[in-house]
């Protein structure tokens, strides 16, 4: 089962990394959002 869960982490790496990218920009543009109405 470990063996497995490596080699998939190991084989998907650039997908998972793009997808980390992707929740990174979608909290920061929900934290923009929800501080937006302070702002003006």
């Amino acid at each position: 089962m470990a063996q497995e869960l490596k080699s998939v982490i190991l084989r998907n790496r650039s997908t998972l990394l793009r997808d980390g990218a992707g929740v990174v920009s979608l909290i920061a543009m929900l934290i923009v959002g929800l501080n937006l109405p302070n702002l003006i």
